[in-house]
């Protein structure tokens, strides 16, 4: 197949490359994670932004390569966040609160991050696993979190033998499910995991966990 050559642009409205691939990535980004990479659709994100289908062919490729994009943006923020994490000035229970904190308001800001994550888990991770930039693209907190832990078991504060992948996952976990099941858990059990009233106990509750379990004794064998 031949390749896309770049679509003419209407009198008037001269468009730098980057805003344009920016702003379709903004309204992709909305409709995979309304509707999921099989549900979205390349002419309605088209339609959505006054281009042409072949305008976003031109700068992606297909809906494939959109979707990977979109993907790399999103988790390209939260890695952003992390590398920009400073704990160095805190004892390590403070760094590791701190950590945990900063992924709760992150999950709880960027609700389409998770939407995103999950339908790409329903898909296997076969974007991801594909994408060269995605699979490269490794956590800053996980160099971060075995610092802190490195830190903790050197001063005799945490107990726990758990590695910093696994820790990322626990508090990952927490934040992950209170945005993405918060309908069919209120519809459970009538309560709101992201009400606005109970957002400080939730923040609160996911640093006291880790922490009861980073500083807890183990469990009696048996």
């Amino acid at each position: 197949m031949s390749a896309v050559r770049p679509p003419s642009r209407p009198a008037g409205r001269q468009r730098d490359a980057a805003r344009t691939r920016a702003e379709i990535l903004d309204v992709a980004t909305e409709e995979f994670a309304r509707l999921g990479y099989t549900g979205a659709r390349i002419d309605e994100i088209a339609a959505r932004i006054h281009t042409t289908k072949r305008m976003i062919y031109y700068y992606f490729g297909g809906k494939e390569q959109l979707f990977s994009e979109v993907l790399e943006r999103a988790y390209a923020v939260i890695r952003e966040q992390e590398q920009r994490l400073d704990v160095g000035h805190l004892d390590p229970a403070a760094a590791m609160r701190h950590l945990a904190e900063l992924t709760f308001d992150h999950h709880e800001a960027h609700p389409d991050f998770i939407r995103l994550v999950t339908i790409e888990n329903i898909h296997e991770a076969q974007h991801l696993a594909a994408s060269p930039t995605l699979g490269e693209l490794n956590s800053p907190a996980i160099e971060v979190i075995g610092r802190i832990l490195a830190e903790g078991r050197a001063q005799g504060v945490f107990t726990a033998d758990v590695d910093a992948v696994d820790l990322h996952a626990m508090i990952s976990s927490f934040c992950f499910f209170r945005v993405a099941n918060r309908h069919t858990f209120g519809a459970l059990f009538g309560r709101d995991l992201t009400a606005k009233d109970r957002r400080d106990h939730y923040r609160t509750m996911l640093g006291d966990m880790v922490l009861a379990y980073l500083t807890g004794s183990a469990p009696a064998e048996g």
